[in-house]
């Protein structure tokens, strides 16, 4: 049954003896005015045009109201903007932002909205690998997969000289019955366990996995076809690979070793490993008990596992005593000892790794990419990856638009709600569309210092 709404306006409590009323009445008016440094940064990068490439559309071109230009940017930007769910978009068609992103400002046709509804984005999300009687769109995965890479590449005005790649498993939550779900014992739910890959803050793969895997399944693939991109464009930049102990894999370990990719994994303990540190362990818990503090020693040796390895490789250990108890950790690596010491390659190199861990959170937390409550596994992979280019046009707007400024390290959720989520009153005339912002904005400085590099379309 319906909800029935009063048409009164809301009443307040009074000020200064006058009533406060609100009503939803206000004309064309927008709470997302910031999105318009979303759609400026994408003229910058290029993305959804490039992303509406990896579509074919075989709609009637004399039917169609919303390209898949225009439907694909909708949804980037809507994730962007916080909108994860489709149903938003019913109400979001008729907003006069998202009309701008669109690039039209009325429908052609009298029944439609500027922007696309619920109905026509859940068959954008439905689509196939090749286009059916009843799924008119499709999308090439691969030439997905390449766009991440491609960005991340020419984001940066030279080659440099060697770059680190942080691999990682996550667990992604299901609450239906949807393709593919499992139990996983360690995460103690249904859930997917998608694989992501990153360089620093840009994201060069999200792979939708179920999670009755390895943690490395299918990590070699996708390592393979992202060096062999990188390398295309940049043949001597160097490669390290870094991953916990999940990934510590022969497979993994033996490609690295044969294409020139350097590698620091963690290494699960074992006995034979601690057997290993004996003495450093002793040495540790001595200090530990004579100053009261957490000690630590390091130890370098060469290891293999009785089976499945195929050689010997170098190990490094910390032997810690912590909180009254032996705390060991082991790393295995590819790097050499003249080059990088035993204390320098887990303090400084592997622990790092931990960084990765705040990306997964921006791209799940802030920007929804668990959000995979669809039916079928390709539906959920193509959510993961437009939740995914969200996060690559936050990133170009922090790396663009605000570096040097209090926001180059603040998270997609602070930016979206400090610079995007801004009140405004849009007007169209014969010369303008003019979008008048909040005169109060705390942080209109920074707002228009974006503005006017992503103008410019080219980093700092």
């Amino acid at each position: 049954m319906p909800t029935e709404c009063s048409a009164e306006p809301s009443l307040f409590a009074r000020v200064e003896g006058l009533p406060v009323v609100a009503e939803f009445d206000g004309g064309a008016l927008t709470s997302d005015a910031g999105g318009l440094l979303l759609g400026a940064t994408d003229k910058a990068i290029g993305l959804i045009e490039r992303l509406a490439r990896c579509f074919r559309d075989a709609r009637r071109p004399e039917w169609i109201e919303h390209s898949v230009a225009t439907l694909v940017g909708q949804r980037v930007f809507g994730i962007a903007l916080g909108y994860e769910d489709l149903n938003d978009h019913d109400e979001l068609r008729h907003d006069p932002l998202m009309a701008v992103l669109a690039g039209k400002l009325e429908a052609w046709r009298s029944d439609c909205a500027p922007a696309a509804g619920k109905s026509t984005l859940n068959r954008l999300e439905l689509s196939r690998e090749v286009a059916t009687r009843y799924f008119k769109i499709a999308h090439d995965g691969a030439a997905i997969e390449n766009l991440f890479v491609d960005l991340f590449v020419e984001a940066h005005a030279r080659a440099p000289k060697q770059i680190i790649l942080d691999l990682d498993a996550t667990d992604d939550p299901l609450h239906g019955r949807q393709e593919g779900r499992f139990f996983h014992g360690y995460y103690d739910c249904y859930c997917y366990m998608p694989l992501y890959v990153y360089c620093g803050r840009h994201l060069l793969a999200a792979k939708l996995r179920r999670s009755n895997i390895d943690a490395s399944a299918g990590a070699s693939e996708e390592i393979a076809r992202i060096v062999g991109q990188i390398r295309a464009r940049w043949p001597r930049v160097r490669i390290l690979l870094r991953a916990d102990s999940g990934f510590a894999r022969e497979a993994l370990m033996s490609w690295c070793e044969t294409n020139r990719v350097d590698f620091v994994f963690g290494l699960a303990r074992n006995e034979r490993l601690v057997d290993e540190i004996y003495v450093e362990l002793a040495q540790a818990e001595e200090e530990a008990r004579r100053t009261g503090k957490p000690a630590r020693r390091f130890k370098d040796f060469r290891y293999a596992t009785r089976e499945s390895w195929s050689r010997k490789r170098r190990v490094v250990a910390k032997a810690e005593w912590t909180g009254g108890e032996a705390n060991p950790r082991f790393v295995v690596t590819s790097l050499n000892r003249g080059e990088t010491g035993a204390r320098r390659l887990y303090e400084e190199v592997y622990c790092a790794r931990g960084e990765m861990e705040n990306r997964i959170k921006e791209c799940q937390g802030d920007l929804f990419a668990d959000r995979t409550s669809t039916a079928t596994m390709r539906a959920n992979q193509l959510r993961l990856w437009l939740a995914s280019f969200a996060y690559v046009l936050m990133c170009a707007l922090r790396r663009i638009g605000l570096a040097h400024t209090q926001f180059a390290d603040a998270a997609c959720g602070t930016i979206r709600l400090k610079l995007l989520k801004l009140g405004a009153l849009v007007t169209v005339s014969a010369r303008r569309i003019k979008f008048a912002l909040a005169s109060a904005s705390p942080y209109a400085n920074e707002w228009r210092l974006a503005a006017g590099r992503l103008a410019r379309g080219s980093p700092v």
